[in-house]
């Protein structure tokens, strides 16, 4: 496998008014494929690239990247703005419009030095793949809303998101855990629209402990689940929070302000996921942040196939499970329902 780590310029992308970068990892099998499938792969709220390129400890073994890449895909690991080695900027300034953008421009740099045959020197120019998005968590939140704005893949997967209402589950018995709803347009430093309810949430509960049951199945070992989730028992919002902190290649100690503030909020991406009109796969792990998965493909009004597929014995964190080779497998899959759908769609049928 060919691996490099690049830092690609979106100043103008994101519309700032100061210089902004996006960092990304590019996987690439040793030999061009014949059919060329690129991902592009964005990680959830807490998380970075690493995500997807580091081999994650749990009861298996495995990084998602490498698992695709060595059967043939071109895989690109993101950090949103506002996330691990991308630039960092106040949280206000990172909304679902400039995230995306920014997102947008730089996965378009390495679509064109594929294309170009530039990338890596002297590996052959990728002409006309299929482009595949997939996220997890808030990185599907955003995968849908870049789809929705920039019409960026021939296909999308959303993992562990849901385009209608996402939220965490506890342990049965366990009080329920009360996000904040905020609308799109709101600042910051406004107050949440659900107040009534944030009221009766169970004051000095920290977050890592209370997301641990639906984050991770019961076969990922305590002290795994441990080491993951430490950051969430400090304000992942709050970067002064995190000083200090030490975090795991996986993880990034900050987030998008604006847009982790508000993901959570149900039907926060609506318009975006109605106007997605490729195929979607919508994944999850048994235990997961989707109120009502069976509900899911209403989302997707202009959408030509929307598939659902719930993965046994997995948690939130997909990529920690036991099980994780079985999701990648679904999104292989769907991959090659994706190419078929381009080819036929290119024809006019």
């Amino acid at each position: 496998m060919i691996r490099r780590d690049l830092r690609i310029d979106v100043t103008d992308a994101a519309g700032i008014g100061e210089p902004a970068h996006v960092a990304l990892t590019v996987v690439l099998p040793d030999r061009p494929p014949q059919n060329p499938i690129i991902c592009f792969a964005k990680p959830g709220g807490g998380y970075s690239r690493g995500y997807y390129t580091c081999d994650l400890p749990g009861p298996t073994s495995g990084a998602q990247a490498d698992w695709h890449v060595a059967r043939g895909w071109i895989f690109v690991a993101l950090d949103h703005l506002g996330v691990g080695d991308s630039s960092l900027h106040a949280p206000e300034a990172l909304t679902y419009t400039v995230v995306a953008a920014a997102n947008a421009a730089a996965e378009g740099v390495v679509r064109d030095r594929l294309a170009r045959g530039t990338l890596v020197p002297g590996y052959p120019a990728i002409i006309e793949p299929v482009t595949i998005g997939i996220g997890q968590s808030m990185g599907g939140c955003l995968t849908i809303v870049q789809q929705g704005r920039h019409a960026s893949y021939h296909g999308i997967a959303s993992l562990g998101y849901s385009a209608i209402h996402t939220h965490p589950p506890v342990r049965p018995g366990e009080p329920p855990i009360v996000a904040p709803w905020f609308a799109r347009d709101t600042l910051t430093n406004a107050p949440p629209l659900n107040l009534t309810a944030l009221a009766r949430n169970i004051p000095g509960r920290r977050g890592g402990d209370a997301m641990a049951w639906g984050f991770h199945y019961d076969d990922v070992p305590r002290e795994v689940v441990e080491r993951d989730l430490a950051h969430f028992n400090r304000n992942i919002h709050d970067p002064a929070s995190q000083s200090g902190a030490a975090g795991n290649p996986w993880n990034s100690l900050t987030t998008p302000g604006a847009v982790a503030q508000t993901c959570l909020t149900p039907g926060i991406v609506a318009v975006e996921a109605a106007a997605v009109d490729v195929p979607v796969l919508v994944a999850m792990g048994e235990r997961d942040v989707c109120a009502d998965p069976a509900g899911e493909p209403r989302a997707y009004r202009s959408a030509p196939s929307v598939d659902l597929f719930i993965c046994p014995r997995m948690g939130h964190m997909h990529n920690f499970a036991g099980t994780r080779a079985l999701l990648w497998q679904r999104i292989a899959n769907f991959g090659d329902w994706v190419a078929t759908w381009k080819e036929h769609h290119a024809h006019g049928e």
